[in-house]
């Protein structure tokens, strides 16, 4: 009696064992399930299963070939090229584990953390101005425009000015950048002459970037465009020149080789 009930313990336990290890998800498994559903059959009796239609499967998951999910998380100093402190960030598991949390640059987004980030960069934002600190993206403008020079061409209309207003679409449009009116201080206004200036531009109100500017004369767009194709048709007839002459040595040597030969 003590053997039968252990023995049925011992069935019990490897059916619940597994159980349980099917229904946990392994890793490089593929699910599937029938297209065609298979009818019920009388208590007892096996299912009937039509030999061709029942084998036909259709994919459910594939957790092989699904994409590795990123890790999320918020950095507590500003990492070049990822973004600055208190900002989100999605980065693989590998580089989050091994390098911003063993560096400390970077924490888990708990709750806790993103309120008290939130609340810093509210602060920051609207705190005195002395206190405010740029961007990441601002400071990324404050760099890009230390490094760029703005040139102009003057129109050929007697009454062009230089403006703030067509400064601001030579920015946007040379260096793409958008400035706002409030943003943009010119050394006088307006501008007439040809000669060397500058602008000033205020980045989220905190930097100031002072960018070289010249205002050049009219040109002809079309004549010089058409003074590069003329280039370029020169340089073209030059290099097929240059390869019919290397085409013809080629073949005086194969020719120079087969009368030796002989």
């Amino acid at each position: 009696m003590w053997s039968s009930g252990r023995r049925v313990l011992q069935d019990l336990l490897s059916q619940a064992a597994v159980r349980s290890f099917s229904l946990t998800p392994a890793q490089n498994t593929v699910v599937v399930e029938r297209w065609w559903q298979v009818p019920l059959s009388k208590m007892g009796k096996p299912a009937r299963l039509h030999p061709r239609r029942h084998r036909i499967y259709k994919l459910v998951e594939d957790t092989k070939n699904t994409p590795n999910k990123k890790m999320e998380l918020i950095l507590t100093q500003t990492v070049p090229k990822l973004g600055g402190r208190g900002e989100t960030v999605f980065v693989k598991k590998s580089f989050g584990r091994n390098k911003l949390l063993l560096e400390g640059l970077a924490v888990y987004p708990s709750p806790e953390n993103k309120q008290m980030f939130a609340e810093e960069l509210r602060l920051l934002r609207e705190g005195r101005l002395e206190d405010r600190i740029q961007t990441r993206t601002g400071q990324l403008t404050v760099d890009f425009l230390k490094r760029s020079q703005l040139k102009i061409n003057k129109m050929p209309s007697e009454e062009f000015q230089l403006t703030k207003e067509v400064v601001c679409r030579q920015l946007l449009k040379k260096l793409g950048v958008v400035v706002p009116l409030q943003a943009l201080t010119l050394p006088f206004e307006p501008i007439k002459e040809v000669g060397d200036y500058w602008c000033e531009v205020t980045v989220n109100g905190i930097n100031t970037v002072r960018i070289p500017m010249s205002l050049l004369p009219y040109e002809d767009q079309s004549a010089a465009y058409k003074k590069q194709l003329k280039i370029q048709k020169q340089h073209q007839g030059l290099g097929a020149t240059v390869r019919k002459i290397w085409a013809l040595q080629s073949i005086r040597l194969k020719l120079c080789n087969l009368y030796s030969c002989l």
